[in-house]
């Protein structure tokens, strides 16, 4: 079992094997929920203000997949440019 030493301001360093196992990564958060004389940490969920915009805008009509796909389509050959018609250089 992985242990720590608590320093004098009261911070630790999470060992390494439970950073891995919980795929914690520098600036990550953690929760810490006290159980009796346990201690359970885990990953901090998501901050909720990140999924703003993920769900549409409230009075805009959903677009399938195939709407989607034209307009990827539409736009990818308008970029397309057409060959010369001269066929070659001057």
């Amino acid at each position: 079992m992985p242990t720590s030493t608590l320093t004098s301001r009261g911070q630790t360093t999470i060992p390494k094997p439970i950073r891995e196992a919980l795929g914690l990564q520098p600036g990550d958060r953690v929760e810490f929920t006290l159980e009796g004389d346990r201690v359970l940490l885990r990953r901090a969920g998501a901050d909720l203000s990140s999924l703003d915009g993920m769900l549409g805008q409230l009075g805009h009509e959903p677009v399938s997949i195939e709407d989607m796909n034209e307009a990827i389509q539409k736009v990818a050959s308008e970029n397309v440019r057409a060959p010369d018609a001269g066929g070659g250089e001057a």
